[in-house]
């Protein structure tokens, strides 16, 4: 299958070259690679131009934030299957593409997914969470558990028939993908027990009372709005087990052990 990796930036020249080196190292070959610049003003696009031979297409516009620059992406897209990867992440290994590919061709599903680490902006090797994505079921997602996204490797076409990614979220337009497509639309899914990507800690979602009450409140919105019924106390219920996930660790960065 031919895989179409979409990485959207803005200002990220900190970051981004981890990022496109990460996807370039990787063993598999069938790679459509589409960078979505938003108009960066820091050096991002003089280091996207440094690898231009090997982007497949870039798109460096405007745009209306995160989700509308991975709409252009997923748009722009000639693969069989799109992953996302953001400019403050980066693939575990080489192998990383290749393993999510075999997992879904060998299981027969639409999409796949797998486990991430969360290590410190400042030091590449020092995890802080260990994202384990192996307890998922669609039921969980009305208590705000879903796959760790960064990992989400789906068939284009699903894009097509169920819609690109809301706009209507500020941050919490991918949880709503993911309720769309795993809950309402019933689509299949397998789960690889690897670590897959690495992802620096920081992000909007994360940083500041102010954002996770808005992150949770748009996860309940998401829920009612495809018809799978939550409250913002059930949403809550999952900060407990979320807090074990910055104390328990793996035993290695690629195998999953039993949380």
């Amino acid at each position: 299958m031919k895989v179409s990796i979409v990485t959207v930036c803005f200002n990220s020249a900190e970051t981004i070259r981890d990022t496109i080196e990460s996807v370039l190292a990787q063993n598999y070959s069938h790679i459509e690679y589409i960078i979505v610049d938003g108009g960066s003003t820091d050096g991002t696009l003089e280091i996207i131009k440094e690898y231009r031979d090997s982007v497949s297409v870039l798109i460096n516009e405007p745009d209306q934030g995160i989700y509308d620059a991975m709409n252009k992406g997923i748009q722009a897209a000639s693969g069989d299957v799109v992953a996302t990867l953001n400019s403050d992440d980066f693939y575990a290994d080489e192998l990383s593409v290749q393993k999510l590919v075999s997992c879904m061709e060998n299981a027969g599903t639409e999409t796949v997914f797998a486990d991430l680490v969360l290590v410190s902006p400042n030091d590449k090797e020092k995890i802080i969470r260990y994202y384990n994505s192996s307890h998922f079921s669609p039921e969980k997602l009305r208590y705000g558990w879903m796959p760790a996204h960064p990992t989400f490797l789906a068939k284009r076409a699903l894009f097509d028939k169920w819609g690109p990614y809301s706009l209507n979220y500020r941050i919490s337009a991918d949880f709503e993908m993911m309720v769309r497509l795993l809950y309402k639309a019933k689509v299949s899914y397998a789960y690889l027990s690897e670590v897959v990507i690495k992802m620096r800690a920081g992000g909007v979602s994360t940083s500041g009372l102010r954002n996770s009450w808005t992150l949770n409140n748009e996860i309940v919105r998401a829920c009612r709005e495809n018809g799978l019924k939550t409250s913002l106390f059930r949403v809550l219920m999952k900060i407990p087990a979320k807090l074990l996930e910055y104390i328990r660790r793996p035993k290695s960065y690629t195998k999953v052990v039993s949380l």
